[in-house]
């Protein structure tokens, strides 16, 4: 099996799509990285903004949540549909 790099450039140029729901996501807007142990622990995209005046919250999926890296598309697991529950994934 051929093993696939990615930089954390192309990483974050890929969209993050709901496996559940197709649902698009958004892209990464940045990684927590546990340096100890040189793995990724989780991403973080943007939640939708739903005025424009209004503060979004960032949300932060794990790592484990991760199903597939694609070519240009990155599938995750999400659980709950409600603000994606950002403390289930903490």
């Amino acid at each position: 099996m051929e093993e696939m790099l990615f930089s954390l450039n192309n990483l974050r140029s890929m969209e993050v799509i709901d496996f559940n729901k197709g649902k698009k996501l958004g892209h990464i807007i940045d990684v927590k990285i546990d340096s100890d142990l040189n793995k990724i622990l989780s991403i973080i995209i943007p939640e939708e903004k739903t005025s424009w005046f209004g503060k979004s919250e960032d949300i932060e999926i794990l790592w484990e949540n991760v199903i597939k890296v694609g070519i240009d598309v990155i599938l995750v697991k999400v659980e709950n549909d409600n603000r994606y529950d950002v403390d289930k994934y903490m």
